[in-house]
């Protein structure tokens, strides 16, 4: 498999992974809005030029492995592609709308890492965060937590 890109006077192999979340952390992606996050990011993503090589959709953040050519700067180009989901999400899901203000879906920053010697390992975690999850020791509103009174 070749990694190498090539631009008209550039050859680049520039992989990132990046995470971000809805505003608030808020678990919005189940059923019909995860598969339309997913088409959403894609097209998006298409457009610029950019290769999606894995993604996955959490119930409250998304998980991307991008090849980022480099005539888009990671900040720029994840400026271009929050902003532009959000309308795109707000047209089709209307009552998104009323729980952000201002139009504002997604939290303002993200977590981005270049993919060097750990590449093959990256698709695998990103694969398994959905697993883990659902797994994980999550607070349930079910459950006594600090911030909850007790029932006398």
């Amino acid at each position: 498999m070749n990694d190498i890109n090539s631009l008209a006077h550039s050859k680049w192999n520039c992989k990132y992974h990046i995470v971000f979340a809805p505003k608030y952390r808020r678990m919005v992606f189940y059923g019909q809005k995860k598969n339309e996050i997913g088409k959403i990011l894609r097209k998006l993503c298409e457009w610029k030029g950019v290769e999606v090589l894995n993604a996955e959709a959490c119930p409250d953040h998304i998980h991307m492995l991008l090849s980022i050519p480099p005539k888009y700067s990671v900040p720029k180009f994840m400026g271009y592609l929050k902003g532009k989901s959000s309308t795109m999400l707000y047209e089709q899901f209307v009552e998104l709308k009323y729980k952000y203000r201002n139009r504002e879906f997604w939290c303002k920053g993200y977590y981005v890492d270049t993919v060097g010697k750990n590449e093959a390992r990256i698709p695998e975690y990103i694969s398994k965060q959905l697993e883990e999850d659902k797994m994980g020791d999550r607070l349930t509103m079910s459950e006594a937590g600090a911030f909850r009174k007790k029932k006398k």
